[in-house]
């Protein structure tokens, strides 16, 4: 009896090996209790939301009461967090034109990526992302017949390698996505990188009649070290969109609140604007919710203590350095994506299992010989893994 679709059985069979970890996690915790396993795998914020977000929730409480508080609003998101991402992002992305009808709000950037991806994909075009890359984002195109076509990133730090993705570029190409700072290389992509690669996106929609987006993927923009910053993506190119999300920022991330905005001189981009909307609607997200949004307007000059993440990134790099395993050091966001000892991700992995140690092995993220780690987890649990890593690198 065939009770799901094949597409989906596909899916399943070949599920996320985060998720995989996860289960595994579960599995170690029933077995020795919580306090003796390591869990490195999840990109879920462990931080508290900032301080602030108790007195907004307060209010949000004290208009419960008002007829249609906490109902429908536009498909876009509320006017007035729309006008003031506009203002937010027009600062952030040097887009001095951007306003609210440039902005959707999006249930978190997975939401805003789905909707987007029904609004311009037809089946068998082709979606260009530098690997590794977030496994999820072949998902959300395939669910409209979009195909995700990796190019590997430049080792060792990954960067992107531009030449790479501009000859890919074929006549089934619609879209480039990238993602800065990246999951789970922690990789920021610099200013003159993603210049060479507009300028070079700009000669191939010069003969187009369906145009390449550069799409850029930011959840993590606000969380980078030692002074990088993320360059703007919106002044590079005419078809540029920047997605994000307030998940990482405030640890809101079951809120799922997110953004999608474009270049306010794309070309017809009002009536993409209005595409975005309406498969917003009928994917069956609707709206954002909106408790989310209040939170999102309150608290949009809020953030976590990114000083806590800082800290954790250097012993992480104690950890990794004490054990002989050898890394980039991450730029941004909460992850090391260091290189499996003897090469075999997937042994590694298994080593640190022994260890109780969860890790993602990197052919997940497409890029075999690598582990992902996130140091989204308390300080001590970096701490008292060191031991158990050392082992593991041992063999």
């Amino acid at each position: 009896m065939q009770v799901i679709s094949k597409s989906i059985a596909d899916q399943i069979g070949n599920a996320s090996w985060i998720r995989r970890m996860f289960e595994e996690g579960n599995e170690l915790r029933r077995r020795f209790g919580a306090d003796r396993v390591f869990d490195f795998s999840l990109g879920n914020p462990d931080l508290p939301p900032p301080p602030a977000t108790a007195a907004a929730l307060d209010q949000i409480r004290r208009e419960v009461h008002q007829p249609r508080s906490l109902g429908y609003v536009s498909n876009a998101g509320m006017p007035e967090l729309r006008a003031a991402l506009a203002a937010a992002l027009a600062e952030e992305q040097q887009a001095p034109g951007l306003k609210a009808a440039h902005v959707l709000v999006a249930c978190g950037a997975a939401g805003a990526l789905t909707s987007f991806f029904r609004a311009v994909l037809e089946p068998g075009d082709e979606v260009l992302c530098p690997a590794p890359y977030f496994v999820e984002y072949g998902f959300y195109c395939g669910h409209f017949g979009g195909v995700l076509k990796p190019v590997p990133a430049l080792k060792p730090g990954f960067d992107l390698d531009v030449a790479a993705m501009l000859a890919a570029i074929g006549p089934s190409t619609r879209v480039i996505i990238i993602n800065s700072p990246n999951n789970p290389t922690g990789c920021v992509y610099s200013q003159a990188t993603l210049a060479r690669l507009a300028a070079g996106l700009e000669q191939v929609n010069r003969n187009r009649e369906r145009p390449v987006f550069l799409l850029s993927d930011e959840p993590y923009r606000f969380l980078t070290y030692d002074g990088v910053v993320v360059p703007p993506i919106l002044p590079l190119s005419p078809f540029a969109v920047v997605v994000g999300s307030f998940s990482k920022r405030l640890s809101i991330a079951g809120e799922r609140i997110g953004y999608l905005a474009i270049n306010p001189g794309m070309p017809d981009g009002g009536l993409l604007m209005q595409a975005v909307a309406m498969t917003t609607r009928t994917l069956g997200f609707v709206n954002a919710p909106v408790i989310g949004q209040k939170l999102a307007l309150m608290l949009l000059n809020e953030g976590v203590d990114l000083g806590i993440y800082a800290h954790r990134r250097a012993l992480m790099a104690q950890v990794l350095d004490a054990a002989g395993i050898s890394y980039t050091m991450p730029q941004g966001a909460f992850y090391f994506y260091p290189a499996a000892p003897g090469g075999d991700d997937l042994a590694f992995v298994q080593h640190l299992l022994a260890e109780n140690i969860l890790a993602v092995p990197g052919r997940g993220f497409g890029c075999p010989g690598f582990v992902r780690l996130s140091f989204s987890v308390e300080t001590e649990t970096i701490e008292r893994s060191a031991e158990g890593f050392k082992r593991a690198a041992a063999g």
